[in-house]
Order: C-alpha cells, then sequence, then structure tokens
C-alpha cells in the first residue's frame, strides 16, 4: 500500500453545517483556509498552547464572554500580515447579511490564526482581505488537502542545523461515532518538529541533510544529530493551526475543552510541540445539528484522533 493510499478518510466538511474554501498564490507559496459555518454560526471555543501565536478575537471565545456564536474561522499564512485576510471575509459575510445582529448592522464573528510562511515563498505576497473573501466564495462541501490554501507554504522538521525542511500542507479528517455524531478536523501543518503516524509511530516527515540523509529532532537528545545551542530559526516562524468541529449540541464551555483537549492529537504525531518557537492554535465548532445527549468524554477522545489523522493527511496530502 502507498502512503497516499493509506491517507485517513474523511474531511471536516462531514461535519453538518461547515463548508470548507481555500484561495492561495502557488508562486508566491501561501494562501489562506476559511471554515465557514452555518448561517447562524455555530458555538465556538479556541485553546492556544503555542508560544508565539499569531490570532485574532480569540479572547471572544473564552468562557464568561458575551458572544457565543461563531460565523466562520480563517486559517492563514503570512504571519501576523495574514489576518487581514478575516477582514474581506468579514465584509463578504456582512453583504450576505450573515453576522451578530446589533440592530442597525450585522458583525460577522470571524476569529483566525496565523502561520510563518514568508520565507518559503515571496515574501511579499501575504493572504490579504481579498484572498479571504475568495477562499469564502469558494467553500463548499468536500475540500482539497495538501500544499493548498493555508497550507500552501507550509514546511516540517526545523530544528536540526545544516539541514532542509520538508514540504507540509494542510490535512482534514472526521469520524462519525455510533450516535450519529460527526467530528472532524482541518490543520495547516508548519511545526518546528517532525511529523509521525499516529497509530504506527512511523516517521511521516523530517529535514534532510544535504546528502538527503532524514534526520529527526529526536536524535538529537541522543547525539545522533547536531545541536545549536540557539534554534536556527526566529520564534514565531513555526505554527500548527486547525479547527475542530461536531455537529451536536455544545456549551461555549465544552467547546473550549474541547478544542484543549484536541492538542493531544498534536502531541501524538509531532515531535517536539507547542515548542516557544509555535504558535500552536486550535478553533472549536458546534453547529448543533442534534442535541441529543452524547458522551463528552467519547467527543473529546474523536476530536483528538480526528486531529491526528488530519495532521498525518497533511503530510501524506502534500506528496500527491
Amino acid at each position: 500500500m502507498s502512503e497516499l493510499s493509506a491517507c485517513f478518510d474523511g474531511d471536516i466538511t462531514r461535519v453538518h453545517g461547515i463548508r470548507v474554501g481555500h484561495a492561495h498564490n502557488i508562486q508566491a507559496r501561501t494562501g489562506c483556509t476559511v471554515i465557514l459555518c452555518r448561517k447562524e454560526g455555530a458555538v465556538g471555543g479556541v485553546s492556544v498552547r503555542g508560544a508565539a501565536p499569531g490570532t485574532r478575537e480569540t479572547d471572544l471565545l473564552r468562557p464568561g464572554n458575551l458572544v457565543e456564536q461563531v460565523h466562520a474561522v480563517v486559517l492563514s499564512g503570512g504571519s501576523a500580515f495574514g489576518l487581514e485576510a478575516a477582514s474581506g471575509v468579514m465584509r463578504q459575510l456582512e453583504m450576505s447579511g450573515i453576522g451578530l445582529d446589533m440592530g442597525s448592522v450585522r458583525v460577522p464573528i470571524v476569529p483566525s490564526a496565523v502561520l510563518y510562511d514568508l520565507g518559503v515563498g515571496d515574501p511579499s505576497v501575504r493572504p490579504d482581505a481579498l484572498m479571504g473573501r475568495t477562499a469564502l466564495l469558494n467553500a463548499g462541501k468536500g475540500m482539497l488537502q495538501g500544499a493548498v490554501g493555508a497550507g500552501t507554504g507550509c514546511t516540517v522538521g526545523k530544528l536540526v542545523p545544516g539541514s532542509t525542511p520538508c514540504r507540509s500542507g494542510i490535512g482534514s479528517a472526521s469520524l462519525t461515532l455510533p450516535e450519529g455524531v460527526t467530528v472532524g478536523a482541518v490543520c495547516a501543518v508548519n511545526a518546528v518538529g517532525d511529523v509521525y503516524h499516529p497509530h504506527t509511530g512511523q516517521l511521516l516527515a523530517s529535514a534532510v541533510m544535504p546528502d538527503g540523509t532524514p534526520v529527526t529532532a529526536d536524535g538529537m537528545l541522543y547525539g545522533h544529530a547536531p545541536a545549536s545551542r540557539q534554534a536556527r530559526i526566529p520564534a514565531g516562524s513555526n505554527t500548527t493551526i486547525g479547527v475542530v468541529a461536531v455537529d451536536c449540541k455544545l456549551t461555549k464551555e465544552q467547546c473550549c475543552r474541547l478544542a484543549d483537549v484536541s492538542h493531544d492529537g498534536l502531541a501524538r504525531t509531532i515531535r517536539p510541540v507547542h515548542t516557544q518557537m509555535d504558535g500552536d492554535t486550535i478553533f472549536s465548532l458546534a453547529t448543533a445539528r442534534t442535541g441529543s445527549e452524547v458522551n463528552f468524554v467519547k467527543i473529546c477522545a474523536a476530536a483528538a484522533e480526528v486531529t491526528a489523522r488530519a495532521i498525518a493527511n497533511a503530510i501524506l496530502f502534500s506528496r500527491g
């Protein structure tokens, strides 16, 4: 069986009420991805574990704060410049009559997180409002995976001095529980660490030395790879960002917990993860297709699993 045929099934658009759209500049190797909720929005949460995040509207999603409904989430390249893509999504949603009803105007709630890809392609080209709007208009069921959208300029394996990082991308996966609830995830993987298969532990992506020999960050712990006193890449230049979604009813507090445990999927597949050079951020969405009681522990376990699968798919599809 080839690696590509071993990709995990499904994607986040199998979750009722979720659509995904990409826009990118292949030559400049940057882009953005929009995760669109149904018109009335979805209950949202967030968990930021990396020490160098670039985000928008994350405070709004914390328990105790007023607004609960999210209308779209934007994942983008371009570092902090890429946060502009969310503005284009907001304007298009407003034109479509979607957003928080404030009487005289509707205000779409569009959280966003960015990753650093400025050193991969043309650093003068960044996702902007137009690219964000284009990604929104492209949103639909089913999604492309690999080096597209926010994953266009993604790479992994950047700790070993003198090595070349491996190309990565954006991946997605989903799982339908026996109760009929679907849990899905999408992740753009631009980690400083290496990526491993979540079930077999097989190395999927790492840096390579000039002679083509793969070299892992783990090797530095045992003297098998060179290590420097200081990282050769600046803080904030790596990140895994993503969204996990379910189509059952959850509270805002539960959504934040769901985002928290979804980081377990990063820990299963990326080594090292949540470093001071990563801005790892996961959003969560609950579209409330069903209000039936579902074991929340089971949902959390499924969220961690599909997040791990999505990260593996980001690597496997980027090779296709």
